[in-house]
């Protein structure tokens, strides 16, 4: 079934009408100098206001929780006030603004935990290298969490919405993809545990399904969002059957009515380490009843395409937003789109960060 609804059809999702279907992916940008959301951030993050929404970059919900140098988090009151500088400057640009919860798990290393070992849910080294103090590092065999620890978990998630709600953000986003805590439960790859958070996709789905209804009782379910990545190989990822996998957790999240569901296709490096599930987005919205948000390379024709199929509700874009803070406008007026740089994606200054050029025509 086809529609006329393209990137500039304004959307509901939740309470919210967007002006635009245009979601600003959450990226990793490493700015947050010793875990501090600040002024640099809210100048980067109020430039993109034009987005329908924009995803903050993962966040995480207690010190244990840290993958990486100069992640923000948002289990203090530091980072309260530092989120507050960046809600406010959003919200004056009169945009919209979620933020991602995040606990990294297994993908962390005990230089960055004070000497701690990470968490996951079983004692499996992920593949792959960390940069930390000590500098580039291989994975760690994480600890397996002990069964009484979870619940300690759940509660960092519900006090981190807590702590989100008190700095200003419209909602939450839980990052439950690329191999960090949520995903390392749900694909059995890393979960081997034997008590009631492992063996049967059940188990492996119930400590989501225990954050998401921890966190919806902060926030009202309409203003929750989740993302996944089914075909995700990140830090050695996978799961024996993806789709009964990710089909159960999908389907079990419909009892929800969340703001939306956040997808993710297969990258290049995905496709080309095994045979993935590609595409994600058609499958699964068989499976699930709300909003639903597609990320993977899309550009503007792309993006209107899987709109037209309704296949997709929203469609979310990464790279273009952190090359085009007014990627929408580009967009609208079929302009030339400025090139992102890899070499800057990550790093503390503004270079690569918040002096990407707008349109001319803007500062007339």
């Amino acid at each position: 079934m086809t529609s006329n609804i393209n990137l500039f059809t304004p959307v509901q999702l939740g309470p919210y009408t967007l002006p635009n279907r245009m979601v600003m992916a959450p990226m990793t940008r490493l700015r947050a100098i010793d875990n501090v959301p600040n002024s640099l951030m809210a100048t980067y993050y109020a430039q993109r206001a034009t987005a329908g929404l924009i995803v903050t970059e993962c966040t995480m919900v207690s010190p244990l929780s840290l993958g990486y140098i100069n992640c923000p988090g948002i289990y203090s009151e530091e980072h309260v006030s530092g989120w507050r500088q960046v809600t406010d400057a959003v919200h004056e640009k009169g945009g919209r603004i979620f933020l991602q919860l995040w606990h990294s798990g297994r993908i962390s290393h005990s230089s960055l935990l004070g000497g701690e070992l990470p968490v996951a849910p079983s004692a499996i080294a992920a593949s792959g290298t960390l940069h930390t103090p000590i500098g580039k590092v291989a994975m760690e065999t994480p600890r397996a969490l002990e069964t009484n620890e979870i619940p300690e978990i759940v509660e960092q998630f519900r006090k981190g919405a807590e702590n989100a709600l008190a700095a200003g953000f419209d909602g939450v986003e839980f990052h439950g993809a690329f191999g960090y805590l949520i995903d390392q439960f749900l694909q059995d790859c890393t979960n081997q545990r034997t008590d009631e958070y492992g063996g049967s996709i059940e188990n492996r789905a119930r400590f989501m399904l225990e954050v998401v209804e921890a966190v919806v009782n902060v926030w009202g379910a309409n203003r929750v969002g989740i993302k996944l990545s089914p075909s995700n190989t990140y830090y050695g990822m996978g799961d024996s059957n993806p789709q009964e996998t990710f089909g159960y957790a999908i389907d079990a999240l419909n009892r929800f009515d969340l703001a939306y569901l956040h997808l993710m296709e297969p990258n290049e490096v995905d496709l080309a380490n095994r045979d993935v599930m590609n595409p994600v987005t058609p499958y699964f919205r068989k499976i699930y009843t709300g909003t639903l948000i597609t990320n993977g390379d899309y550009d503007h024709l792309k993006g209107d395409s899987i709109l037209k199929s309704g296949d997709a509700d929203l469609v979310s874009f990464g790279k273009l937003f952190i090359a085009n803070p007014d990627l929408p406008k580009r967009f609208e007026l079929d302009a030339s789109l400025n090139a992102p740089n890899p070499r800057t994606f990550y790093g503390p200054d503004d270079k690569g960060y918040t002096d990407y050029p707008f349109l001319a025509v803007q500062h007339k």
